[in-house]
């Protein structure tokens, strides 16, 4: 017959078990260092990558060094005419291009007579030029300066975030150039980015956004409910959701003929003897009638 060894169970002394426990907690506590070392490394390249295409602007303050040359370090704001002034070559126009745009150019500036191969290191010290206007459904709807990379929801918490009426779209007008008047129009699923919290919306704000927070659509029920009143519109409402919105049947309601009045291409039509599943839409007048018996 095998015979089966079994390791005694006090194999493991309370001092190794320590040590395992302590080596446990050493590996936990390196493994959590790497993965915020990652994250803030991934912010930090997606930074750095956001503010070399940054567009300048009037009242950025930036700050240019020149790699072996101090003296030629220097801050310079923008002017109303989109330029900054730098030692050895005065006055250079920046206005409508990137950081790294603006490095090549002050570079080939001070190669031609001044300096040998020389190597610009441009990075703003202040955000000032850039703003988007945020309306519609905010605590504070307004015009707001935007400092540097600013997120869709740290612009809406900017503005006291959302009221109660609002709806489940944010429509953002983006122009495809400050200097021409074509626009792109981008809508942002409120729900999805804020209940199920798909971050993948929250999308960077350029300069000149036009942001415009949707109000919630509303249905209406009356009749022989026990909370006759104006509800807030859901996607995938229905008639027995509406129904329990409002209290549910009255005991004189009669639940096989309720109808729909509805707007139609601006014409009002009304829905006889509508099922209990059939879907409800904004500005629909659920009417409850009373039972006959």
């Amino acid at each position: 017959m095998t015979k089966y060894i079994f390791p005694p169970q006090n194999t493991l002394t309370p001092a190794l078990l320590k040590r395992s426990e302590e080596g446990l907690i050493s590996w936990s506590f390196v493994l959590l260092c790497f993965v915020l070392f990652v994250i803030i490394l991934s912010f930090c390249i997606g930074y750095s990558s956001f503010a070399q295409d940054y567009i300048v602007g009037e009242g950025d303050v930036l700050k240019i060094t020149v790699y072996d040359q101090d003296d030629l370090t220097t801050t310079a704001r923008i002017s109303g005419d989109g330029a900054i002034v730098l030692p050895l070559i005065g006055q250079v126009e920046v206005k409508g291009l990137t950081l790294t745009q603006i490095s090549k150019k002050i570079s080939a500036l001070l190669a031609d007579g001044y300096v040998v191969n020389p190597h610009v290191s441009i990075f703003i010290q202040e955000f000032r030029s850039k703003k988007a206007f945020i309306m519609g459904e905010v605590t504070k709807p307004g015009l707001y300066v935007l400092p540097g990379h600013t997120t869709f929801l740290s612009l809406l918490s900017e503005a006291g975030g959302l009221t109660k009426d609002t709806g489940d779209k944010a429509i953002i007008k983006r122009k495809s150039n400050p200097s021409n008047k074509n626009e792109t129009i981008l809508t942002i699923d409120l729900k999805k980015l804020i209940e199920k919290g798909d971050t993948s919306l929250d999308i960077p704000i350029m300069d000149s956004d036009s942001i415009y927070i949707t109000k919630a659509g509303v249905f209406y029920i009356t009749g022989e409910v026990r909370k006759p009143d104006a509800y807030k519109y859901e996607e995938g409402t229905t008639v027995i959701k509406a129904v329990t919105m409002g209290g549910g049947f009255s005991d004189k309601a009669s639940k096989g003929r309720v109808k729909i009045i509805r707007k139609v291409n601006g014409k009002e039509e009304v829905l006889e003897k509508v099922k209990m599943d059939e879907p409800v839409l904004p500005d629909d007048v659920i009417v409850i009638p009373e039972s006959f018996f």
